[in-house]
C-alpha cells in the first residue's frame, strides 16, 4: 500500500507525477547557501502557511523540529538541489531560521567510535 503522504506525487506505474524542476519553477540555485547537514527550524509556532504552495508546506511541516536539508530530501523524495531552492524559499519568507551544523549538537554519547570503525573497515575491504 502506498505512503499516505506521498501518494498525490507518486504513481506506482507512472512513477513521480509533477518533475522536480517544475516544483522549484524551473530554478536550480537557492539564494540562501546550505549543505546537507544545516539544520533548518520554523520560526513561530504554529509556522504560518498564508500564500504557500503544497510543495512549500510539505517542507515546512517537516521543519516543526530542527532537521537537516538531507533528511528533508529524504522525507519528501526529491533532490536536495530543489529542496534548497524550496528551503531557500521559506527562509526569505521568514518563516525558517538556518544554523549550521556542528558536532557540539550531537549528544556525546550518540558518537559511537568502534561502530564508525567497523564501517571504515568495511568499506575499506569494498574499494
Amino acid at each position: 500500500m502506498p505512503d499516505a503522504r506521498r501518494a498525490p506525487w507518486l504513481d506506482d506505474d507512472a512513477g513521480r507525477l509533477v518533475r522536480p524542476y517544475t516544483v522549484s519553477d524551473g530554478r536550480t540555485q537557492p539564494t540562501v547557501q546550505f549543505d546537507l547537514l544545516t539544520m533548518v527550524v520554523v520560526t513561530t509556532t504554529p509556522p504560518l502557511r498564508d500564500g504557500l504552495d503544497a510543495d512549500h508546506a510539505r517542507v515546512l511541516d517537516l521543519c516543526v523540529r530542527p532537521t537537516t536539508v538531507a533528511e528533508v530530501s529524504a522525507l519528501i523524495g526529491m533532490p536536495a538541489t530543489v529542496v534548497k531552492v524550496l528551503l531557500s524559499d521559506l527562509v526569505d519568507a521568514g518563516v525558517i531560521t538556518t544554523r549550521a551544523f556542528t558536532p557540539a549538537m550531537m549528544a556525546p554519547d550518540v558518537v559511537d567510535l568502534e561502530l564508525l570503525e567497523a564501517v571504515l573497515h568495511g568499506l575499506r575491504r569494498h574499494l
